[in-house]
């Protein structure tokens, strides 16, 4: 049996105006941060769009230097088509790096 071979390729960039932070407060986890996503441009050899006007990234902030981030919101090709996109990342590191 072979193992299987996990590949990437480039498709596209997505840039992302976004709004002003609110902070809602600690949650016993840590802080909740959640920023609006206000519009952008998708920008790929074979994919085009606009960012739609929706949606946002809610975060929490750990007192162990840890930031998880959720991103839900989507865009709508040139062609027509809407992406709905959701992103799940933890962040590490010193809090001078990360800023």
């Amino acid at each position: 049996m072979t193992t299987p071979v996990l590949g990437t390729r480039y498709v596209f960039t997505i840039t992302a105006r976004i709004g002003g932070v609110t902070t809602v407060g600690d949650t016993g986890h840590g802080v909740r941060r959640i920023i609006p996503i206000l519009g952008g441009e998708v920008r790929g050899e074979n994919v085009n769009g606009k960012v739609c006007a929706f949606g946002a990234d809610f975060q929490i902030i750990r007192p162990n230097e840890l930031i998880e981030l959720e991103a839900k919101y989507a865009f709508e090709t040139d062609d027509g088509a809407t992406v709905y996109v959701e992103n799940k990342v933890i962040r590490f590191g010193p809090a001078e790096l990360l800023q």
